[in-house]
């Protein structure tokens, strides 16, 4: 049975880590959320059955712009990047309409605070934010062998890794199974296939599998999650800031900071554009930001009952 809304409640669409309408990833922004339950917000995710909804709510501290509730159709999550991008943009666009601007947002969320730029320049909005965990090596689950994840993933077990790049669990919120392959042609066959799949997954104890490989501005990846209600996600903010310490593990990230770009979505015809900046001191990541565009597509209300 539906969960009972207690008003109506206004709501925003638009396309995440693009510049362009109808591509990138679409997030749904749900507005004056305060009174909504659990129930309610898990239901009204379900409806729109887009890979994630955000809530917005007032925030615990008033020196903060908002608290927001992340759900995925199937469970609420406690960080995701594309949320977390599109919603600090929608917030700053609505706070100033027009004109260049340049200002700092601060979202509470379940897995901390998570500070937010926000700028506008030549008519184009973009958004930066830093991870609010530096990832780290998961502590649940064992990577699964090559063989296993090629079956899992219907390709060649000569097509998982490349260079120093080896299969690895990390996590920093959520937790991610990163699998690397050889080339873009082994990126595009890939595709979750049963029973192997379910068998991985359980191995790792993940729900998903972000699979990657190199590209001319840096890497090309694709996300799948079927059982969380994602078959594939167009963009992940949240696994593109947690593949720093999968990076770091194959020797990728050096001291100082390293800046590349992350296309995913291109075989979804979604193609996403995500700005990845990593920052490590004596040999450790110190800090991760995600940055990328958003546009809007729709506005409407969710009526009460």
């Amino acid at each position: 049975m539906a969960a009972f809304l207690p008003k109506t409640l206004a709501f925003a669409t638009c396309d995440v880590f693009t510049t362009e309408r109808f591509a990138g990833n679409p997030l749904a922004i749900v507005l004056g959320a305060d009174d909504v339950s659990d129930q309610a917000m898990q239901t009204i995710a379900r409806e729109f059955n887009l890979s994630e909804t955000i809530f917005v709510q007032t925030p615990d501290d008033p020196a903060h712009t908002a608290k927001v509730r992340i759900f995925f159709p199937t469970a609420e999550i406690p960080f995701a990047g594309h949320p977390t991008i599109g919603c600090a943009i929608h917030l700053a666009t609505k706070a100033q309409p027009s004109g260049d601007f340049d200002t700092d947002i601060t979202l509470e969320e379940q897995a901390g605070l998570v500070p937010v730029r926000v700028w506008r320049k030549n008519g184009v909005t973009r958004a930066e934010f830093q991870a609010p965990v530096v990832p780290f090596k998961a502590e649940q689950g064992t990577t699964p062998e090559a063989e296993v994840l090629a079956r899992a993933l219907g390709i060649s077990a000569t097509d998982i890794g490349f260079g120093e790049h080896s299969p690895g669990i990390f996590e920093g919120g959520p937790r991610f199974m990163y699998v690397p392959v050889k080339d873009l042609t082994a990126l595009a066959q890939a595709r979750p296939m049963e029973p192997a799949w379910s068998q991985a997954i359980e191995i790792g104890a993940v729900d998903n599998a972000y699979l990657y490989t190199p590209s001319q501005t840096g890497f090309q990846a694709r996300m799948f999650s079927p059982t969380a209600g994602i078959p594939e996600d167009p963009a992940t903010g949240s696994a593109s800031a947690i593949l720093a310490a999968q990076l770091l593990a194959a020797g990728h990230l050096k001291e100082g900071e390293t800046q590349l770009t992350l296309t995913q979505g291109l075989e979804m015809g979604r193609p996403s554009q995500i700005g990845f900046r990593a920052r490590v001191k004596n040999g450790a990541l110190d800090a991760v930001f995600i940055s990328g565009s958003a546009v809007p597509v729709s506005t409407g209300h969710i009526q009460a009952g």
